[in-house]
């Protein structure tokens, strides 16, 4: 494991000292992690961004190239032991944005009836998608609540949480699950001036994407795929002071594509 220390940011957010974001799942030159963690950058935060690759020190590069001051971190979040030991190196973190999953590592979700799915595919899908976001975010409640501030983001899907997918039970499972997590911490965290939302992407256009899927992009009703970034500025602005009263939601980012009754029909 290792970990970088770049050149301070620009902005700052207000307060004594910039704050710390930690996104998770930013390897991905395309994709919502790196996005967010520039839109973080950008509302002032000082970064920390994971992967499991050392492509992350590459985004860290690109990050520090324009002014923002990060750390990057090689981890497989699904092992609370490594959780731990990045912790201990970067410190207590204000925004926390739980990014990481299958899509994130540019894998696919298993395509199977629910009878087929092996036993590997299911905890594979529970571990990527919840168990990282578990691990991580349990690490940084207790000084979230003693600093009386946090931000925690949880990115979902709007698969599992407002539609479904026959052959991914598996993925939908982990998805819903996340928003069940988001919503019961909330409630724990709202007395201590902690939100915690989830984000959930429709059809974007990241690295990740298979051409099915950007022709289910083109078919929604603004005729295109999201991009990162147009998701990345939802999840900055959930990690802002403006956003302190605004707890244990999901918020969809799909172009409407999920409010579509009659799907046989094309426009009004």
């Amino acid at each position: 494991m290792r970990k970088s220390i770049a050149h301070p940011a620009p902005a700052r957010l207000p307060g004594p000292a910039p704050r710390l974001a930690l996104v998770t799942g930013a390897g991905s030159a395309q994709g919502i992690g790196f996005a967010s963690a520039r839109a973080l950058g950008r509302a002032g935060y000082r970064l920390a961004i994971t992967s499991t690759t050392a492509r992350i020190e590459e985004r860290a590069s690109e990050l520090r190239a324009e002014g923002f001051e990060v750390c990057a971190w090689i981890a497989d979040l699904t092992h609370a032991e490594a959780v731990r030991e990045m912790f201990e190196a970067i410190g207590p973190v204000a925004a926390l944005v739980n990014n990481a999953g299958m899509q994130s590592l540019g894998q696919e979700p298993s395509d199977a009836l629910l009878e087929d799915v092996t036993h590997h595919d299911w905890d594979l899908a529970l571990a990527q998608n919840v168990s990282t976001a578990f691990f991580v975010t349990q690490a940084v409640v207790r000084s979230m609540k003693e600093a009386g501030f946090g931000r925690i983001v949880n990115v979902t899907s709007t698969t599992g949480t407002v539609g479904a997918m026959a052959r991914q039970a598996p993925y939908s499972a982990a998805k819903a699950a996340l928003t069940g997590l988001t919503r019961a911490l909330a409630l724990e965290l709202a007395a201590f001036g902690v939100t915690v939302n989830a984000v959930a992407p429709g059809w974007i256009a990241t690295a990740s994407q298979t051409e099915a899927e950007a022709r289910a992009g083109r078919a929604s009703p603004m005729g295109r795929s999201g991009t990162p970034e147009e998701v990345a500025a939802l999840i900055a602005f959930l990690c802002t002071p403006l956003a302190s009263y605004i707890t244990g939601q999901l918020l969809v980012v799909d172009g409407g594509n999920s409010v579509i009754e009659d799907k046989g029909r094309q426009g009004g």
